[in-house]
């Protein structure tokens, strides 16, 4: 049982109450000329995107912490809802975002099944969507849409890099693998738009499947030279395990993109990933000052682990978001003046400087990494070179937007 308080004299509770009715109207007052900016956060902390949402909340965490409680210099509030990769349970918790809470600016979640099934509602209630991972093709063609922002990259690119690398080493049989959903298939799109290599089977296996046992027979009967495989979170960490514990590591090789290569995909697996080659268009080596001030605070928020990819780019997302609403004078209830200032990329982003194309997809770097250890000998990946420049994806010109 709680104990009782005791009262304050009845002077003493008239002053209070004097106090507290002239604080209430000063915040009242305040409230009327800065209302809270409401930014909604789709979380993936549970279903076959979990440990890929983990690392994102992360990142959202960090940058949310930094700005204080604001975000353009105004007041803000963040509503968070785990959408579990589950497109129905994603459609109507943004449904619930914009009818009840009334969000300015959205962000998340990890699929791009569930961008794809979120993006409309968002669209026709004019709210700004910036997407901290999931690149659909078909947000970045015919159906781009202004208010949507794939703020890190659009889904072909880090596997039309992936096939560069395999093209320049010389690889001349590929069997390449991911799961049978939207990013799949624009994974396995990407890689052979640059990869002029047979082809020797396209594997799709079940969005979150964890045992391979079928496909490893597939690939010791195809006998290629090269895997490239798409499998992010857990399905990456059962695959390559079970793919070394079968000894097809002696004969073929593995090549990925960062998304079944990152610190979630190190920490699980641990030995069997060093050696193992992979794309991105960040790491934690990169060299500019906002990356390392970064990374240097995800550490020592986070007990010292690397920041992965997915808590990079929604780092990013809510430092764009916050300069979006700077330079749209405070007011993110001004939708072209926001999007207008999201559309110049204007912030210090993890990484570098680069610039949107006309479907607002970026044209930024796209790097080679591979794993290794660091200086303490803990497993990470290490910056090998640039693959590609500059580049953008290949839907630009299907865009109508100018």
């Amino acid at each position: 049982m709680r104990a009782p308080s005791s009262l304050p004299s009845r002077p003493l509770l008239s002053r209070t109450l004097r106090t507290f009715m002239l604080t209430a109207a000063a915040l009242a007052a305040g409230a009327a000329l800065a209302a809270p900016v409401k930014v909604g956060i789709a979380l993936d902390i549970s279903g076959p995107f979990a440990a890929l949402g983990a690392e994102a909340r992360d990142g959202f965490n960090l940058a949310i912490k930094q700005m204080g409680g604001q975000l353009g210099g105004q007041p803000v509030e963040y509503v968070q809802a785990d959408m579990a990769g589950s497109p129905d349970q994603a459609k109507q918790l943004v449904d619930r975002m914009i009818q009840r809470e009334k969000i300015d600016l959205f962000t998340g979640p990890i699929g791009s099944n569930v961008a794809l099934a979120v993006g409309p509602t968002l669209f026709q209630a004019k709210v700004p969507y910036l997407s901290s991972n999931a690149g659909p093709s078909q947000f970045a063609g015919a159906q781009c849409n202004a208010y949507f922002f794939g703020t890190a990259y659009q889904n072909d690119q880090f596997h039309e890099a992936a096939g560069k690398f395999a093209q320049d080493k010389g690889f001349k049989k590929a069997v390449l693998i991911a799961p049978n959903y939207p990013a799949g298939k624009d994974a396995l799109g990407g890689f052979k738009r640059q990869f002029k290599g047979q082809v020797a089977d396209e594997l799709y296996t079940k969005l979150g499947q964890i045992d391979y046992a079928a496909e490893l027979a597939q690939l010791r009967a195809a006998k290629p030279d090269s895997v490239y495989f798409f499998l992010p979170g857990a399905m990456g960490i059962n695959f390559v395990k079970q793919f070394v514990g079968a000894g097809l590591s002696k004969d073929i090789t593995l090549v990925t993109s960062g998304f079944s290569a990152d610190e979630d995909v190190i920490g699980a697996v641990g030995d069997p990933m060093l050696g193992l080659f992979n794309t991105s268009h960040w790491a934690h080596d990169l060299d500019n000052a906002a990356n390392k001030a970064f990374v240097e605070a995800f550490r020592k928020e986070y007990n010292g682990r690397y920041p992965s990819l997915y808590a990079a780019q929604a780092y990013d997302v809510i430092l764009a978001m916050d300069a979006a609403v700077k330079q749209a004078g405070g007011n993110a209830a001004n939708r072209e003046a926001v999007i207008a200032a999201l559309k110049k990329a204007n912030y210090a982003s993890t990484r570098g400087a680069f610039k949107y194309a006309n479907n607002h997809f970026p044209v930024e770097n796209f790097y080679l990494r591979v794993i290794g250890k660091d200086a303490q000998g803990r497993i990470t990946n290490k910056t090998v070179s640039t693959l590609l420049t500059n580049y953008g994806d290949s839907y630009a010109s299907k865009c109508g937007m100018k």
